[in-house]
């Protein structure tokens, strides 16, 4: 199984998103100038539908597949 925490990070960082400041367990709060909100994301992400809704609630196009 696919492991998509490091290739989420690099995209958003790569689209002006950054880090606020962790959470509880292991996530952490990002911030995305394109939507101007707040979102949560998990530390060990294994799967592609959560990868793409946290593309999603970046605004950012990028899918995974």
């Amino acid at each position: 199984m696919a492991e998509y925490e490091k290739k989420v990070r690099e995209i958003l960082r790569a689209n002006g998103c950054h880090f606020v400041r962790p959470r509880k367990g292991d996530h952490e709060i990002w911030f995305s100038p394109i939507t101007g909100i707040h979102i949560t994301v998990d530390g060990k992400i294994k799967s592609r539908h959560t990868a793409n809704a946290i593309m999603k609630q970046s605004g950012i196009e990028h899918r995974f597949r």
